[in-house]
């Protein structure tokens, strides 16, 4: 699907269907004069028409959230078709409801064979004239987050079905329209999510990937094969180069599996560098996870191919990184495995060395993310890392504990946490913090080795965050667990059922955002 940008009239835009958000009126009113401030298009046409008072007369639109209409053949209007979706209140539309918008679009026009769509966004300004009564929403902040949000919505699970019908319902363009001055301006908003929202696409397409076409080889391609595109530099270290470094918790994973383990490393420098900062991205990326010989139930492990969505959004991160160009050295480490069961894996009881030459008891194989990124965040910090964010689907804890809709965060550094946040509610991501109280370490405590890489039932997620702090710390460091967020089970209006990628325009914006959080 192509992004495109028009600055032109929106009733003068050749497509087959013209989009419009309408907001639900502020008050009942009687007449025409009920659409015309509710409308992020030009009100003169809209209101000769007649036909928005029709349609909310009848009740069959009146505005909500994301509902749609499709009217054939409008009065005043160039396009085939006029698509009328809800905005809900105007007061409380912001960048999220836009990038959803953009979604429920695209998802709306293919499955209607819509094959091109225009999106007015006349109305919305520049600068808006009263910030608390619009969420401060400018037209750049609209149509970067539609941009994006298009572009994820436009994307399906189906890559290995095989029916030929499939394509015939098929999103080609997708175009955003203002008619206003400094349109180069939202043009490059819209490039710059068209940018994001593919790195986030690229991350769904690696977590949708089945286990037997990704293994740690194929991802250590993948990543070589984004690094060449983009002009990323990429090293990979093999299962000798590990061996003789001396990273015992991650091979000590990867020793149950036939497919051998890779760590990755994505390094981004820029051509001027602005302080002395080094963000380091580490994403867990078990490539399929049976558990080990702690084996997991049958019921939902072939959804455990997700179980390296954490590297995934590194990744598609460091994707996107290289074509936006922020001013701040970045580094993507992905430790990769399969977690298998042989004659050869790793026992419960089994004790290992990592890199830091701290020794950990393994008391359930099923606990391996956190053993490999303990090496992976030793090596970021040996290669120079300031500043550390890990993501991983880590423990099942976090659903039990934050359901579907936040994803965890924990922190040694609470600043660079909440540098972290801001950066995930400008792009719309959702994380709630976890407590680290000096407390809960206590859980964490083996008679044979340094630490265990289990505590007891209680406060998994938070055990398994001091865990990977034993290996971040002193380091300014993020820890994100994913797990319960990085799948979606039901297909939403703006997304398809399946990976979500989540992480990576939070990535993106931390990264490109750097510098102003500093000043």
């Amino acid at each position: 699907m192509q992004i495109e940008f028009e600055s032109t009239a929106a009733a003068q835009v050749e497509t087959d269907t013209l989009a419009a958000i309408c907001f639900e009126a502020p008050e009942p009113v009687l007449g025409r004069d009920a659409v015309g401030p509710s409308l992020v298009v030009d009100s003169e046409w809209v209101l000769q028409s007649g036909w928005m008072a029709e349609l909310r007369q009848s009740g069959e639109f009146t505005g909500k959230l994301y509902e749609t209409a499709l009217l054939h053949r409008p009065e005043g209007v160039v396009a085939k078709r006029l698509l009328v979706i809800g905005g809900g209140k105007q007061s409380k539309f912001t960048a999220v409801e836009a990038r959803r918008i953009g979604g429920v679009l695209a998802r709306t026009a293919k499955g209607k064979s819509i094959r091109a769509i225009a999106l007015s966004l006349d109305n919305i300004e520049p600068t808006p004239a009263n910030p608390d009564d619009h969420s401060g929403l400018t037209v750049y902040d609209a149509s970067e987050a539609v941009a994006e949000g298009a572009v994820i919505g436009n994307w399906e699970a189906d890559r290995y079905r095989t029916d030929p019908k499939k394509n015939e319902k098929q999103l080609d363009t997708f175009k955003l329209v203002w008619n206003g001055e400094a349109g180069h301006a939202v043009e490059a908003a819209v490039n710059r999510g068209r940018i994001v929202a593919e790195g986030q696409n690229y991350a769904r397409d690696l977590v949708n990937e089945p286990g037997n076409k990704l293994t740690p080889a194929v991802l250590a391609d993948r990543a070589r094969e984004t690094c060449d595109q983009f002009g990323l530099t990429c090293e990979v270290l093999d299962q000798a180069a590990m061996e003789q470094l001396g990273m015992g918790a991650l091979l000590g994973v990867a020793q149950g599996s036939t497919n051998p383990p890779f760590l990755i490393a994505m390094k981004y420098v820029p051509a001027q560098q602005s302080g002395s900062d080094h963000l380091a991205l580490v994403g867990k990326g078990v490539t399929f996870d049976t558990g080990g010989i702690s084996i997991k139930g049958a019921d939902g492990m072939e959804k455990m191919k997700y179980d390296m969505a954490g590297a995934a959004a590194v990744i598609g991160a460091m994707r996107a990184v290289a074509q936006l160009k922020p001013e701040l050295p970045l580094t993507a480490y992905v430790p990769t495995v399969e977690n298998m069961l042989n004659g050869n894996a790793q026992r419960p009881g089994d004790i290992v060395t990592s890199l830091a030459g701290k020794t950990i008891e393994v008391l359930n194989t099923d606990a391996e993310g956190r053993l490999i990124l303990a090496d992976a965040l030793t090596y970021a910090k040996r290669n120079g890392a300031t500043h550390l964010v890990d993501a991983a689907t880590l423990t099942g804890a976090i659903g039990i504990a934050l359901g579907h809709y936040n994803a965890g965060a924990f922190t040694n550094d609470q600043s660079f946490l909440n540098r972290f946040f801001s950066a995930a509610k400008t792009v719309g991501e959702k994380f709630w913090q976890l407590p680290m109280d000096d407390e809960y370490k206590e859980y964490l405590k083996s008679t044979f080795a340094d630490l265990p890489n289990i505590g007891g039932r209680y406060g998994g997620s938070i055990t398994a965050a001091w865990f990977l702090r034993e290996f971040a710390d002193p380091t300014p460091w993020v820890h994100l667990d994913i797990a319960a967020t990085a799948w979606l089970d039901d297909a939403k209006s703006w997304m398809a059922k399946g990976p979500t990628g989540i992480g990576v325009r939070s990535f993106v914006q931390l990264a490109t955002s750097w510098n102003q959080a500093q000043s």
